[in-house]
């Protein structure tokens, strides 16, 4: 067991844990961002830099601080390592810079883009981005690519994760999409042309912490902050069959695996529950989905029990209040 302080407040983790899952044991405004990192995805993280954190002492034997800002969700903690996240004022400077970056090619379509509202580089810009922009040279531009009948693919918007590779590589079979390219000229593409079509492909779209990767049968239907989510569930053989269903009225607009406060996915689900699956009869309904209330999914979501209530027609009010509740 290692002893690790972050921010103020120690804690005792096991070996080979790293700072960012330290954080997380912590909870709050102790926890980096992270863009990139994926708990249920092996070798994540690294890649966007945005959980970098100061290590002001790299261990009691080592007291030694580490000369540079370490990237938090690949570096593991030490005994008696002391770390500044949100109360190093380099961190959030770096951090700023960061985002900035992050932005450079990032086109401003939130107001046409489905993963508004539920984005996390959207809630990373309000937090540490800046009002103005340096860079003064075109953004990127990619010609359009067809990833199937589920997939649509937005490079414009791509921050170069890596998570739709990993979780392709790791929980689907042949996968055919990858980063092709370096540098500026980097993109999610297929190879010779492919289209994803494995019956869990659709699991990139959740993965994805940017809308470079949206639903087709989501796309432009409506805003996530007017649907409201529920608790489902039915057998499935492929996959767990638990679910969020995102609905209006009667209507399911989509369906996408449930998530955790980091925005996780807690077990991935097939295509067949994804995109087939979109009636309320389709799914037993377990109740509201909590939304954590600082999340403008949230407005004026309220987590009443859910009670299904056989409908009869043709039969008085006063009957059908005396009706038995499943």
């Amino acid at each position: 067991m290692a002893k690790v302080t972050i921010d103020g407040i120690e804690i005792e983790v096991e070996d080979g844990t790293t700072i960012l899952q330290a954080a997380r044991k912590i909870g709050g405004k102790v926890v980096p961002p992270a863009m990139c990192y994926y708990g249920p995805l092996k070798g994540s993280g690294g890649k966007c830099r945005v959980c970098l954190v100061k290590v002001t002492q790299g261990s009691t034997r080592d007291p030694r601080p580490m000369p540079k800002l370490v990237a938090s969700c690949i570096t593991q903690v030490q005994d008696g390592m002391v770390v500044e996240n949100t109360t190093n004022e380099e961190v959030l400077n770096a951090r700023k810079g960061i985002v900035e970056m992050l932005l450079i090619n990032h086109p401003l379509d939130c107001p046409v883009c489905d993963q508004a509202g539920e984005c996390s580089l959207q809630d990373l810009s309000y937090e540490h981005g800046v009002s103005a922009q340096r860079y003064e040279e075109e953004r990127r531009s990619f010609n359009k690519v067809d990833l199937g009948p589920y997939i649509q693919l937005h490079m414009t918007r791509c921050i170069l994760c890596y998570r739709c590779v990993y979780t392709a590589d790791q929980i689907t079979e042949k996968r055919v999409h990858g980063v092709l390219g370096r540098g500026d000229a980097a993109e999610i593409g297929t190879y010779i042309e492919n289209v994803i079509d494995n019956d869990f492909s659709g699991n990139v779209i959740d993965v994805c912490p940017v809308g470079a990767l949206t639903d087709k049968t989501w796309r432009f239907k409506n805003r996530v902050w007017f649907t409201k989510p529920l608790d489902a569930h039915r057998d499935c053989p492929t996959c767990s069959g638990k679910v969020t269903l995102w609905t209006r009225g009667e209507e399911v607009l989509r369906v996408t695996a449930r998530k955790d406060q980091y925005n996780e996915v807690e077990e991935f689900i097939c295509n067949t529950c994804r995109f087939d699956k979109k009636e309320v009869s389709d799914w037993n309904i377990e109740g509201p989905r909590h939304i954590d209330r600082g999340s403008v999914i949230s407005a004026n979501h309220y987590e009443l029990p859910v009670v299904n209530v056989p409908i009869v027609p043709n039969l008085p009010t006063s009957t059908k209040k005396n009706l038995p509740q499943e």
